[in-house]
């Protein structure tokens, strides 16, 4: 009986040979590889044509699916190797980690002790990271960092024997140098590996490949006695695990996804792996083939001066062959002209490259995940790491069919699909942006518990949320998001809800904050063949109480609350315009006149208020200017004046530049500000002109400087004399009133 523990490194194409060509000499009868035992029953596909790298294992808690974790393959990583020799082979194949209904449950308890942990040596100053031991052996050897030594020490070796007793003496000898590092969750780690392979012993395998992290080789070497192992894995807790294939990417697994076992260059991985006797020349290749697709001359002596310039730098540096350092150098300086720039694309395109795996469609999934898999395939919806830009015309039934789907989606919160804005009018074209992430399997799993397939997940999730949210804001917005979906049910349940909610409420700034996404219901009617007569009946009540409410909210408020109540005007008259109800229409516009002349009302709301109703033609020539010399005469405090000012130009500065009255008004205003009370509402003037548009300052200016700011007495809105014989008839009573007699 004899066992083989080969030590290697996760995803590397160097140990992925070596274990290779071990096993294909070696003939073993079992092999057992570092993974989840939850996961044994997945490995009958792993032979399945459909199935193909890079793949991940996604394992999750069963009951809080939030805690997860995912364990990738690539074409060139170790473990992947050996279970496709143990495939074709037709032997064992088991995974031999700490099973995770331990692990979960372990890593739960660690946090928090962690946590105490690291509390105490902050406040004690003892918080210290400490090097690995193979950082250490790295710099050493004059490395910069362990990856590199590793990579030119033992990735490069091929059809070595004596690679892996070589990793094993190197990581005995880190171990015992830092014999403290290991901690509980890698005690038991190791414990539970010697006692599957102590299990395969028993079933009499007489020659057993085990295939783990170099780190952990030399503790299954030499084993210590199954009672110290078994007392280690005495009741440990336990909760409920589930399992299953996923595709992966090679961006996921990258360093730069977070990913802890990841790797830099997986991509130029992939290319070493499929051609390990390339000097340069291939890679060089596929560099000039991407750059003629992007618009860049690259020629065939281009490609040759690169690759010499490659092999002459690993000479320079010792070096069997060019590596990925060097021919990135030589890019840079030969098809790049020394500058880096276009390394970026190479770096995303071919070093960690775009690669999606596959999965087939008969691994048992979750009802959610299949039944959004299925419309992906149906609708021919692409499923990509890169960003790809979908515009949907409406009028179309394939698109408007795609267009509730992702909508759907949406609704539960998955980021797959983005919806961007489109240029032009109209409603019927819709842009999104799509581009998958292998995470988002989790989210999908997670989302499952709230229906089998996206429309039943969708509906019972926004329903869940507006219960949950009780605001009228968030209840119409949801209304707003869901019409698009097609989910009549839901969206039933979220109109009676906004009923109830509105007629509760006696907030009038929620009520104006849910009025606008109410309004654009109306948007679907004629595209979506919506029913906007729903919420019609809710939407005109609201108006009608915020209309009664409104000149109320506008009296006697801060700075800062009149600016909110200034956006909500805003957003408001746009609504009211565009639900075109002749009887809401009225009562707006009723209740503006009322903010407008309303005693109390703060300065900026009144001036504002003031300018609708001239859009509305409600207020328009003489009538006016003598509501606008008002606002702007002597009677009123600067600030006042320029606070009504920045209301009444909001959004447009168009109407000082065509008329002439109210541009004579604000001029003359300006003009006669003594200099305390200029610099006072000087910053309220430069609020006002930032809003308005470059042309519009820009023509400003130009009226000033052609004349047009000379200052001009305050017309007085009327064309009638002053009567000195009526006046004088009534100073005798003033005089009286004085006490003169």
């Amino acid at each position: 009986m004899s066992i083989h523990v080969l030590g290697i490194r996760h995803h590397g194409p160097g140990s992925a040979a070596n274990v290779k060509s071990f096993l294909e000499r070696l003939k073993p009868d079992i092999v057992l590889v570092e993974g989840p035992p939850e996961a044994d029953a997945l490995l009958q596909w792993a032979d399945h044509e459909a199935l193909r790298p890079p793949v991940a294992i996604l394992a999750f808690q069963a009951d809080d699916i939030r805690k997860s974790v995912f364990y990738p393959f690539a074409t060139f990583s170790p473990e992947w190797q050996a279970i496709q020799y143990a495939k074709r082979s037709n032997i064992p194949v088991r995974f031999m980690d700490l099973p995770l209904v331990h692990a979960f449950a372990e890593d739960q308890q660690a946090e928090n002790s962690v946590e105490l942990e690291n509390v105490v040596a902050e406040e004690t100053g003892t918080l210290e990271r400490k090097p690995h031991p193979m950082e250490e052996m790295a710099m050493a050897a004059g490395y910069a960092s362990s990856d590199k030594w590793w990579e030119h020490t033992f990735e490069h070796r091929r059809m070595n024997d004596q690679v892996f007793d070589a990793i094993g003496e190197a990581m005995q000898a880190m171990r015992e140098s830092q014999p403290s590092r290991s901690d509980r969750e890698e005690q038991l780690r190791e414990a539970y590996m010697r006692k599957i392979i102590r299990q395969a012993e028993k079933e009499m395998f007489t020659s057993i490949a085990v295939i783990c992290g170099a780190w952990h080789a030399p503790a299954l070497r030499e084993m210590p006695p199954a009672k110290e192992d078994n007392e280690l894995l005495k009741s440990l807790p336990k909760v409920k695990v589930e399992c299953t294939w996923a595709p992966w990417s090679y961006n996921r697994l990258s360093y730069q996804s977070g990913y802890g076992a990841g790797i830099q260059s997986p991509g130029w991985y992939e290319h070493i792996w499929e051609h390990p006797g390339d000097d340069g020349s291939r890679w060089m290749t596929n560099v000039a083939r991407l750059f003629r697709e992007n618009n860049m001359d690259t020629s065939v002596a281009h490609v040759i001066e690169a690759v010499r310039l490659a092999e002459s730098l690993a000479a320079l540096r010792g070096l069997p062959k060019a590596g990925l350092e060097e021919l990135n150098e030589a890019t840079v300086s030969v098809l790049c002209t020394g500058e880096n720039i276009m390394m970026q694309l190479i770096n995303e395109q071919l070093i960690v490259s775009n690669k999606m795996g596959q999965v087939p469609s008969e691994v048992p999934k979750p009802p959610l995940q299949v039944d959004i898999e299925k419309y992906q395939k149906k609708l021919r919806i692409p499923v990509t790491p890169d960003p790809k830009d979908l515009l949907l015309d409406l009028r179309k039934e394939g698109d408007l069919e795609k267009s509730v789907f992702l909508h759907r989606l949406q609704l539960l919160g998955l980021t797959w699909a983005q919806k961007t804005e489109v240029g032009g009018k109209g409603t019927f074209k819709e842009q999104w942006r799509l581009q998958w992430d292998p995470a988002f399997t989790i989210e999908i799993i997670e989302k499952g518990i709230w229906g089998n397939t996206a429309a039943e997940a969708a509906a019972r999730f926004v329903t869940g949320e507006a219960r949950g949210s009780g605001s009228l804001r968030t209840v119409a917005a949801l209304l707003s998001d869901t019409l698009p979906a097609e989910l009549p049910e839901a969206v039933e349940a979220l109109i009676g809800m906004l009923g109830n909610l509105s007629a509760a409420s006696s907030d009038v700034m929620q009520l104006m904050e849910a009025i606008p996404s109410l309004v654009s219901v109306s948007r679907y009617g004629n595209v979506r063949k919506t029913d906007a007569a729903l919420v019609t009946g809710i939407v005109t009540g609201m108006i009608t109480r915020i209309c009664i409410s409104l000149p109320n909210a506008c009296n006697a408020v801060s700075d800062e609350a009149a600016q909110t109540l200034l956006e909500l005007l805003y957003r408001m008259n746009d609504s009211v315009n565009l639900l075109q109800q002749e009887i809401a229409t009225a009562e707006w516009q009723q209740s503006l006149k009322t903010v407008s002349e309303g005693r109390q009302t703060a300065p900026v709301i009144a001036g504002y208020s003031t300018r609708l109703l001239a859009d509305h033609q409600l207020l328009t020539g003489d009538a006016l200017v003598k509501v606008f010399n008002f606002a702007m005469s002597k009677a009123s405090a600067p600030a006042t004046a320029a606070a009504w000012l920045e209301g009444f130009l909001k959004g447009s500065g168009t109407l000082l530049l065509l008329d002439a009255n109210l541009w004579n008004v604000v001029n003359s205003w300006v003009a006669t500000l003594g200099e305390s009370d200029f610099t006072e509402v000087l910053p309220l003037l430069r609020r006002t002109f930032a809003h308005f548009t470059h042309p519009e300052r820009r023509k400003l200016g130009e009226k000033v400087k052609q004349g047009g700011g000379a200052a001009t007495v305050l017309p007085s809105g009327t064309t009638d004399e002053f009567d000195f014989d009526r006046g004088a008839k009534g100073l005798p009573v003033v005089m009286n009133l004085l006490g003169y007699k």
